[in-house]
């Protein structure tokens, strides 16, 4: 069994890591990964720029009620109401809401694909339900939702027979996009250019199992070095340049 044979087996039954000789090795290796974590980045922003349609977000808000008895509000009606919104949500993006928002708005996409932008939400302990919207044009999105909002409306009177589906706000037209966000898509890209970087330099590092100096003879082979010959690699190249130039001089 040769030197290199000994190493591995060495190697195979136990892997140590030196943590500080990660560290310094990563250190050395600085410039490489600042420059691979900022291509990552740049990418990232160019693919979020260039190649992501941006998403507007518009929002309308409802106040169901549902009164048991006639006469003035009680808290056992607003204690009702309170509990079935979440019944009111599903109405909200139920298929025959969507499809009457279609025709009326003639938009050219699926029910399917109407219910996925739409979404619904309740603060906690409240019965007003927010109704938002998501769409390329920011118009667009405040048409789909007011009209979202008066079809649901009748869909859950319809339904539950409930006193009434008052509207809290009316749909804003949204100034600003609501996604893709380029701090969240710049900070992914960044950090996974970093973690894959790190990864393939420690794996490289890890897997190198050739002995290169007297420190790796000693820490794998357990054999303490007398000393070491120093090798100049372009000894060997120069004599044979000489050697060619003689010969050919001999001739």
């Amino acid at each position: 069994m040769g030197i290199m044979d000994t190493a591995r087996t060495v190697q195979n039954d136990e892997i140590e890591i030196d943590l500080r000789e990660i560290f310094f090795l990563l250190l050395d290796k600085a410039l490489i990964i600042i420059l691979v974590t900022l291509l990552f980045a740049t990418a990232a922003f160019a693919y979020t720029k260039f190649l992501v349609t941006p998403m507007y977000r518009s929002t309308t808000s409802i106040y169901v009620l549902n009164k048991q008895n006639d006469g003035a509000v009680t808290s056992s009606d607003l204690t009702a109401s309170a509990q079935l919104t979440y019944d009111y949500s599903q109405l909200i993006k139920s298929r025959s809401v969507a499809e009457e928002v279609i025709k009326r708005l003639h938009l050219d996409m699926t029910p399917d694909a109407l219910i996925r932008r739409i979404s619904t939400s309740t603060p906690s302990n409240s019965r007003i339900i927010n109704i938002s919207v998501l769409d390329t044009n920011p118009e667009i999105a405040k048409k789909i939702a007011d009209t979202v909002r008066k079809e649901a409306a009748i869909k859950i009177q319809e339904v539950t027979a409930c006193e009434a589906v008052n509207m809290v706000d009316e749909a804003n037209v949204p100034k600003t996009r609501y996604s893709p966000s380029y701090r969240r898509n710049v900070g992914i890209g960044g950090a996974l250019g970093f973690v894959l970087t790190v990864g393939i330099i420690v794996f490289l590092h890890l897997s190198d199992d050739t002995i290169k100096t007297s420190d790796d003879v000693e820490k794998y082979l357990g054999l303490s070095t007398l000393g070491s010959i120093p090798v100049k690699a372009n000894s060997a190249t120069n004599k044979k340049k000489k050697f060619i130039l003689n010969k050919k001089g001999d001739k």
